[in-house]
């Protein structure tokens, strides 16, 4: 794995400090004030007329809130991920805790790089091939974004003393990290990293399972291996935090799934989308339809139908496609409808899992087109698969076209 190394100035990030349970963290908290106005952002100046008193600002869409009002971020319900994972919240554990302190810091840094000027160099040189892919493709060949990021979130893991063990999409083989580390970490470090010229939103997508304590009298690369090879139904928590016009963290910790944006005025990922539900079924699909000829037939026909109003939804279904997987699916929670890849190119462990575990969480569905993402067995780190994930009803309807796994990819490399 190749080592690089950046230097950035932005955000305030707010390193932690411990690797045992995180202090309560009160800076600007109390005094911290936040303005709410239904789909409006609005902006300092805006606001300076209505309050003189106020020290930051930070847009909330609330579908209660139809006048302009001044809200306080805790005593109003909109705690720091922190708070609300904490003892007061949630309360997930103290050791999930400290672990999810060290991760949001990892993010808040892979947000840096991302933003910076100075990435576009970093972006534009391209490593060994990626550990999932082939040496001739180069669509997931590793660029130095993604191996930085990779060390990033390492370092930050490590730093934890809460993780026994992380496979990444950057390694080849899971790492075996600390032998009283209680959690296994599975990550994407940095998707859709090829759009960061363009500036197309990317994200991190990670897992996080106990570590299974009856093979710790294996070698550590097996246990490793074994460890990072849990199905999805076994997660305790996952995520993925979205990199684009604002910074979003949407995890769920097997109890709904939830939103917090990053406030740059004082480093904390703020609950914004508390209880995401998405809609049991949306009018959107997400799926590079250039490949349409390449598709099996159910599922031209599937696209077929629901873009002609014809489908089990009157109403005709829109494309949209970003060809960034966090990205296309965070518009699918909010909106419903399918982001699909069709084809065996996406990761079980490392993407399907965890986005499946949120889908579900949300009262949506992970598919293969066959049968349920979280029931899969893995058997290979960077195994891949057919991924359609979105809408309860929209699944459903998807998966009784049958033959929707395209099987063939004419004139490009998976």
């Amino acid at each position: 794995m190749r080592s690089s190394t950046i230097t950035l100035h932005q955000t305030p990030i707010f390193q932690p400090k411990f690797s045992s349970f995180p202090p309560k963290n009160n800076h600007h908290h109390h005094q911290q004030q936040f303005l709410v106005r239904t789909n409006l952002l609005i902006s300092p100046k805006m606001a300076s007329s209505s309050s003189s008193s106020l020290s930051g600002y930070f847009p909330i869409r609330s579908q209660k809130a139809d006048s302009l009002s001044v809200v306080n971020d805790e005593a109003n319900g909109f705690p720091t991920l922190m708070d609300y994972v904490g003892k007061g919240g949630l309360n997930v554990g103290d050791d999930l805790v400290v672990l999810l302190t060290h991760l949001q810091y990892a993010c808040k840094r892979i947000a840096a790089l991302v933003a910076s000027p100075f990435n576009s160099s970093l972006a534009k040189h391209t490593g060994g091939s990626a550990a999932g892919g082939s040496a001739e493709s180069g669509r997931d060949v590793a660029k130095p974004l993604d191996i930085v990021s990779n060390e990033i979130i390492l370092s930050s893991l490590r730093s934890s003393g809460k993780v026994a063990v992380m496979a990444s999409e950057e390694d080849d083989s899971p790492i075996w990290i600390n032998d009283d580390g209680p959690f296994v970490v599975v990550t994407d470090p940095l998707d859709g990293s090829r759009n960061i010229d363009a500036s197309i939103p990317t994200g991190t997508i990670f897992g996080v399972y106990n570590r299974l304590v009856e093979l710790d009298h294996l070698a550590d690369k097996e246990k490793a291996l074994l460890n990072s090879l849990q199905s999805g139904s076994r997660l305790v928590a996952a995520g993925y935090v979205l990199y684009s016009s604002a910074t979003i963290l949407c995890a769920s910790f097997g109890s709904g799934t939830h939103a917090f944006t990053l406030d740059h005025s004082t480093g904390d990922f703020v609950l914004t989308h508390p209880n995401i539900k998405i809609p049991p079924r949306g009018q959107i699909y997400s799926v590079n339809d250039a490949r349409y000829f390449d598709w099996p037939e159910g599922l031209r026909k599937y696209i077929d139908t629901v873009r002609q109003g014809k489908g089990k939804n009157p109403k005709k279904y829109s494309a949209r496609y970003i060809c960034s997987l966090v990205a296309d699916f965070h518009r699918t929670l909010l909106y419903g409808g399918v982001a699909m890849n069709p084809r065996d190119h996406l990761r079980l462990v490392y993407e399907a899992n965890p986005l499946s575990f949120l889908a579900e969480q949300a009262g949506g569905k992970g598919s293969n087109g066959k049968s349920r993402i979280l029931s899969i067995q893995p058997v290979q780190v960077h195994q891949r698969l057919p991924l359609f994930l979105g809408s309860s009803e929209d699944i459903e309807e998807l998966e009784s076209y049958g033959d929707v796994q395209q099987k063939v990819n004419p004139g490009y490399e998976v």
